[in-house]
C-alpha cells in the first residue's frame, strides 16, 4: 500500500489523531501526515502511506490555500479563539471595506512573523507550547514567510461593532501561522485581534474535493475500494517528468550524480520515471555545479 490519501481533518482531532486512526483502519504501520493542523482547524490534510513517506516533505513544504475569520477587539494568549483574553478594546469600531483592504495589502508579499508560544516550533530542543503550558515566555526566532494572496471573502462595505469579524482566503508558503496574521492583521488596524476560525482549503496540489473524512475512508476499506489512495504521481505533477531511457537508465537506478538536466536551470526538482510512474526526483547538486543528484527514490513503488 503506497501512495497519498487526502484526508478532511475534522475539528477536534490532532493531526497525530488522524495517523493513529488511518493505522488501524488501514492496517499498515507506514503513515505519516503532511503538517499539523491545531485540533480547532479542520481541513485538508494529506497522509503519506508506504513509500510515500518519502516525500512527505515535499508535501509538507509545498503552498497552503486557508480560509479565516479574524475577530478585531480582543487578543488570546494562543492568538486563536480557543485562549485566554489578554488584551481587549470592545469600544464601538467602525472600518471602511478601504481600511481592511489596505491593512491586507500591508501584508501581502514577504513578511516576518514570530511564531506564537502555543506552537510546535522548537526552542533549545523544546517545543513553544511546552515552555507555554508550563507558564514560561522564552525568545522566539523571527522568520519571512509569503503570503502570495491576501483576499477578503466578506462583502460589505463597512464594518462595525464591538468587536468587528470579517472572512479572508489566504494563499501562503510554509510555516505561515495564520493566527499570528490576524493578531498582525489588528496591528495595522490599530486594536487587539485574534483568529476567530480557520479552514485549510488546500495543501499542494490537493483540495477539498479530493478528500474523504475518516468516516469514509473506513467504509471505502470495508468495501475493498483503495481506489481513493492516489499514487505519488500524483503529488509530483507540480514538478517536470523525463522518461528514463537506455542512454541513463543505469545511472539512474543505481542513484548515480548526473550532469545537469537543462529543466533544473528553471525548476526546483525533475521526476524521473518508466512508463509515467516515478522512480527518482532529481535536484541540482548543492556542492558540485553543473551536476544533479537523486533527492529521492522509490524503486518499489509498484
Amino acid at each position: 500500500m503506497n501512495g497519498i490519501l487526502p484526508l478532511w481533518k475534522e475539528r477536534g482531532m490532532t493531526s497525530h489523531d488522524c495517523v493513529f486512526k488511518l493505522r488501524k483502519i488501514l492496517k499498515t504501520k507506514k503513515v505519516g501526515h503532511t503538517g499539523t493542523l491545531d485540533p480547532g482547524v479542520e481541513g485538508v490534510l494529506p497522509i503519506c502511506i508506504g513509500q510515500a513517506t518519502r516525500i512527505a516533505e515535499y508535501l509538507t513544504d509545498a503552498g497552503k490555500t486557508y480560509e479565516a475569520v479574524v475577530s478585531i477587539g480582543r487578543a488570546t494568549t494562543t492568538e486563536d479563539a480557543e485562549g485566554d483574553t489578554v488584551e481587549e478594546n470592545l469600544a464601538p469600531k467602525a472600518f471602511s471595506r478601504q481600511e481592511i483592504l489596505q491593512a491586507l495589502r500591508q501584508l501581502t508579499g514577504e513578511i516576518e512573523q514570530t511564531p506564537p508560544m502555543f506552537s510546535a516550533v522548537k526552542v533549545n530542543g523544546k517545543k513553544l507550547y511546552e515552555y507555554a503550558r508550563a507558564g514560561q515566555t522564552v525568545e522566539r526566532p523571527t522568520r519571512k514567510i509569503t503570503i502570495y494572496e491576501l483576499e477578503l471573502l466578506s462583502n460589505e462595505e463597512s464594518f462595525e461593532g464591538e468587536e468587528v469579524h470579517f472572512s479572508i482566503r489566504i494563499k501562503c508558503s510554509k510555516g505561515t501561522y495564520i493566527r499570528t496574521l490576524a493578531v498582525q492583521i489588528g496591528e495595522a488596524l490599530g486594536y487587539p485581534a485574534h483568529m476567530h476560525e480557520l479552514v485549510r482549503t488546500a495543501s499542494g496540489t490537493f483540495t477539498e474535493k479530493n478528500c474523504l473524512t475518516l468516516a469514509q475512508v473506513q467504509e471505502k476499506v470495508d468495501e475493498n475500494d483503495l481506489q481513493f489512495i492516489l499514487p505519488v504521481e500524483y503529488a509530483l505533477s507540480d514538478y517536470p517528468y523525463v522518461e528514463i531511457d537506455e542512454s541513463n537508465e543505469k545511472q539512474i537506478f543505481n542513484g548515480q550524480v548526473l550532469p545537469l538536466h537543462a529543466l533544473l536551470e528553471v525548476n526546483e526538482k525533475i521526476v524521473y520515471g518508466v512508463k509515467g510512474r516515478a522512480f527518482a526526483v532529481y535536484i541540482a547538486h548543492p556542492t558540485k555545479k553543473g551536476f544533479m543528484k537523486p533527492d529521492k527514490m522509490f524503486p518499489v513503488i509498484e
